[in-house]
């Protein structure tokens, strides 16, 4: 298996910004050192309150990439419809290149209207459809710009080359096909440079519904899940091993091309992880939980007991058996087994920098789970340090 840091950049108690991109260099570089496979940062944005303080993963992971050797660097994930098709090509593509073919490229559509209203107009999630067919399209563009030495579209949202341009330059041969040659109307453009690693770096999207899942496995996409209990995911897994196979023309393992997200937190005792920890995830999953409600945690057929408000239920208890990796390295290391066994499980990413929680507190978990835990999987690197 391999296990990766889920690096979510929150600042709820408002540290000054310089604070926390040294507190977040400082965990990459121990990750890099004690045999982790990768980290991967998140896109988020307008976020005044403090939950998700990250604006461009690809930034963190080009900072990240200068000061590591070995992690690879994903994110989780670019929200594709806010960005320019080209621009967030060219900007993979050069990462590709910086790290020296270290980038997982992970995709999403967004979930917060705020963001999406105000980044791209087009992209508004009140209108799933539209969003929808704006995310397809940008990644059709993302494709044929890496994998094409040089390519047109027409689409419903993009047009490119811009049509009616012409292209004369005495330093640039018209070229046939790229140019009209009689009008040297631009036909055809070429991303410069094209990813280093061919024909594109992984790619992953990040998925919660049934509809998701099967475009992500039909399309070859990996993907990334995160909140459901253990019973759950099987039966997501098996959505996407379905869609993947038919992908392929063959039966694909249970598992294969699915990373999953899992709150962690390493301590001492049982107790001390729940007390060094617990509210800072409940704080987050408050935040997640006011659109989403409990819905996600539950079990296959189980219903939630009535009660007046729709997040009276969420407490450590209600999450602990659930879907949490909290409590001693004997514990995490039986609850990642678990997942290993019942899920077939190729690719973990976990995460501990909670809201409001001490870095401190953070790097010792991360520490303690480097030492006592990770080790006990294989597919990790050999422990560094």
């Amino acid at each position: 298996m391999k296990i990766g840091y889920f690096c979510n950049m929150t600042n709820w108690s408002h540290k000054p910004y310089t604070q926390l991109i040294e507190e977040v260099r400082e965990i990459a570089v121990q990750l890099d050192n004690s045999g982790w496979e990768s980290i991967w940062f998140t896109e988020h944005h307008l976020n005044h309150e403090g939950m998700d303080a990250c604006p461009n993963a690809l930034m963190a992971c080009t900072d990240i990439a200068a000061r590591t050797k070995r992690l690879r660097l994903g994110q989780a994930a670019n929200i594709i419809p806010f960005w320019n098709p080209i621009r967030i090509a060219e900007d993979i593509a050069y990462l590709d290149h910086l790290s020296g073919g270290r980038i997982e490229v992970g995709i999403g559509r967004g979930v917060y209207g705020r963001e999406a209203v105000n980044m791209n107009e087009e992209a508004d999630v009140r209108d799933q459809a539209k969003n929808k067919r704006l995310f397809e399209e940008t990644l059709e563009i993302l494709k044929k710009a890496w994998t094409q030495e040089m390519f047109d579209h027409q689409g419903e949202f993009y047009t490119y080359p811009t049509p009616g341009f012409v292209w004369k330059h005495d330093m640039s041969p018209p070229v046939p096909g790229v140019v009209d040659m009689e009008t040297h109307e631009l036909k055809q453009i070429g991303l410069v440079p094209r990813p280093l690693q061919q024909p594109h770096p992984p790619l992953w999207q990040v998925v919660d519904s049934q509809s998701s899942i099967e475009w992500a496995g039909r399309n070859g996409i990996n993907c990334i899940m995160w909140i459901p209990t253990v019973a759950t995911l099987k039966q997501r897994f098996e959505i996407y091993r379905a869609a993947r196979s038919e992908y392929e023309g063959k039966d694909v393992p249970l598992g294969k091309g699915i990373s999953l997200v899992r709150d962690m937190f390493v301590a001492e005792s049982m107790e001390q992880a729940e007390v060094l920890a617990g509210e800072g995830i409940l704080t987050y999953l408050r935040w997640i939980c006011h659109w989403r409600g409990l819905g996600n945690h539950m079990n296959p057929g189980e219903e939630l007991p009535e009660s007046a408000g729709k997040l009276d239920l969420l407490d450590y208890d209600f999450l602990h058996g659930r879907n949490l990796l909290f409590g001693t390295p004997a514990y995490v290391a039986e609850k990642i087994e678990e997942l290993e066994s019942e899920l077939n499980l190729h690719n973990l990413q976990v995460w501990s920098n909670f809201p409001g929680m001490p870095h401190d507190t953070v790097m010792q978990s991360i520490k303690l789970f480097s030492k006592e835990v990770l080790p006990r999987f294989s597919g990790s690197r050999d422990k560094v340090a």
